[in-house]
């Protein structure tokens, strides 16, 4: 199975120049964790997540009102293939210790995979996918120590 086939095609996406405040309500008003950000090309150039906002926002007391994405969103975003096999994008995950990958077709986004996609999909086995959330969650657990 392809990414294509099981990715979330309805993605919000956000600029560099949106502000915080305005992507936290994007994120509320489409109950999501993630928000990929591109350029007017609608060229993936970062990512933010509700943790970004918190850590990078938030604790460092910027003004959500008044701060940009682009001075607190990851800038090397991983992402995979629409055409991509749902194995190699979680392996992707795997490798890059991340929950959520921009998906990408000629060179824009076009959907997001999560792990949740891949928990319902019958390509990944249970065992594997167990495999890919231990090794994100134990990354993730030593970085907050």
């Amino acid at each position: 199975m392809k990414t294509k086939d099981c990715m979330c095609q309805n993605i919000v996406i956000a600029h560099p120049n949106t502000t915080i405040e305005d992507c936290c309500k994007m994120m509320g008003e489409n109950h999501i964790g993630c928000v990929p950000v591109c350029d007017q090309e609608n060229k993936i150039v970062g990512i933010v997540t509700d943790r970004d906002i918190v850590l990078r926002g938030i604790a460092c007391q910027k003004d959500p009102k008044a701060t940009k994405l682009s001075n607190i969103m990851t800038t090397q975003v991983c992402c995979c293939q629409a055409g991509d096999d749902v194995k190699k994008a979680e392996d992707l995950m795997k490798d890059n210790k991340v929950r959520r990958l921009p998906v990408i077709e000629n060179n824009q986004v076009v959907g997001m995979l999560t792990i949740g996609d891949l928990a319902c999909n019958d390509d990944i086995s249970c065992e594997c996918l167990g495999e890919t959330l231990e090794d994100i969650c134990q990354e993730n657990h030593q970085n907050a120590e």
